[in-house]
């Protein structure tokens, strides 16, 4: 496990944190030589069991979303 001093971990600890998210192994935060602290990371955060239509009923409609949104004489493609 990697050791890191506790004045060096306060002065990047930004740095470390994120380092060991990324990389998901244990930091050893030390004083003097005598650990002070373990910095993990966390557990990983649990997956829905069926994640395809999680957000099912969660939409909203409002107005009507079939016919343009300007009127059909504004557009001069539709002129020729």
């Amino acid at each position: 496990m990697e050791e890191i001093a506790i004045s060096k971990f306060k002065a990047t600890c930004l740095s470390v944190l994120e380092k060991v998210r990324r990389t998901r192994k244990p930091i050893l935060v030390t004083r003097f030589g005598k650990a002070v602290a373990e910095v993990v990371p966390p557990p990983p955060a649990p997956r829905p069991e069926h994640w395809l239509g999680a957000l099912e009923s969660t939409g909203k409609i409002k107005g009507d979303i079939i016919s343009s949104a300007t009127d059909e004489k504004d557009w001069e493609v539709l002129r020729s």
